[in-house]
């Protein structure tokens, strides 16, 4: 069953787009890391233009984020004080990274900085993972136990500005947060993903982050990175199209909760070095699709403003005509929707302890 998508003038199949999102979701409940490495990609060789295929992964990111991030306010499992000193280093993060998205744009390099910058940061992923997972893997065969190193000291460590952060009980440079946020920011501008896979390594190894802490602050992150880029990317460019964000959401929420439903009883162990290996096949098909492939130039369809059906017609107007406005109102429906997932998941919770309170 195909739509057609009024802002990025192509045609989908809303089973595949709805599908992928899921799976997608349930890898990321499962892992504790955003999809957006891998459901930009999906998108793209669906058929979504690279600008779109962003910008919208990015929406859709929000509503994910928002809805894990309530999750982890109601059981007090957040560091706010660290999350907004991330927050200021990835505020100008991406706006350097909507900058340089911009000139790419102008020059008509964007497409093929995207496909770059997926296909070497998936290498680099996918490639530490999969060492990681076999090493696991093959410690756990020999029952090998080994001591964790506590908090490395790295150069950053030395920069001035120390501060203290009650909750996660450190004693920090505010340059250290910062540094990490700008990074994870000018990433997520350019390729339309949360930063997940950069910041929750970072808060373990860099930071010293407690680990009860980590997914909760990292999601509260992604929050305003990704309002930031929704925003941006919806003003400069167009490019956000609800219907799309529409059924990433509908795919992307239902799998997460999956995902971290199956994440409680199964050891992802040997899960990881699948996702590891999965990682490495999207950057391959990436590489050759980029370098090896041919591409045919493909005929943007054009319909008339008539032909459209109203909700299409309407989507189509406003995102011309006030940018502004259909910016802020796909960032408030993916916060909306998100919300109302957590709350749902907690009634529903609730519910069913009372449900076992009286049978037993």
């Amino acid at each position: 069953m195909d739509v057609f998508l009024p802002v990025a003038e192509v045609s989908v199949n809303i089973l595949a787009i709805i599908s992928l999102s899921g799976i997608v979701g349930i890898l990321s409940g499962l892992f504790g890391v955003g999809g957006g490495f891998l459901m930009t990609p999906f998108l793209i060789f669906l058929g979504v233009p690279p600008t779109y295929a962003v910008a919208n992964e990015a929406n859709n990111i929000l509503a994910t984020s928002v809805s894990g991030s309530t999750t982890h306010y109601l059981k007090d499992t957040l560091d706010y004080k660290m999350g907004f000193m991330i927050v200021i280093g990835g505020a100008a993060g991406t706006l350097i990274g909507i900058w340089t998205f911009t000139y790419f744009k102008g020059i008509g390099k964007i497409d093929i900085v995207i496909s770059l910058a997926y296909m070497y940061i998936l290498a680099i992923i996918g490639t530490a993972m999969l060492v990681e997972g076999l090493g696991e893997i093959d410690k756990a065969r020999k029952k090998i136990i080994t001591k964790k190193k506590l908090h490395v000291h790295y150069w950053i460590h030395g920069l001035p500005l120390r501060m203290r952060f009650k909750k996660s009980k450190l004693y920090e440079s505010a340059f250290t947060p910062i540094i990490i946020g700008l990074i994870v920011g000018f990433i997520a501008a350019i390729m339309g993903i949360g930063g997940a896979f950069i910041l929750v390594p970072a808060m373990i190894y860099i930071i010293g982050m407690p680990t009860k802490l980590i997914p909760g602050t990292s999601l509260f992150v992604t929050i305003f990175v990704s309002v930031i880029v929704t925003f941006l990317h919806s003003f400069n460019y167009g490019s956000i199209d609800l219907i799309l964000v529409l059924m990433l959401v509908t795919g992307s929420i239902v799998g997460v909760q999956c995902g971290q439903k199956i994440g409680e009883s199964v050891d992802s162990t040997g899960l990881k070095t699948l996702l590891a290996i999965l990682l490495l096949i999207v950057g391959i098909a990436i590489a050759y699709d980029t370098f090896f492939a041919e591409h045919t130039v493909n005929d943007v369809i054009k319909i008339d403003a008539n032909d459209l059906n109203p909700l299409s017609m309407f989507i189509k107007k406003l995102s011309l005509e006030v940018p502004v406005l259909y910016g802020l109102f796909s960032i408030v429906s993916a916060i909306i929707l998100g919300v109302s997932v957590a709350f749902i998941r907690r009634f529903l919770s609730n519910l069913r302890k009372k449900y076992f309170q009286k049978t037993t």
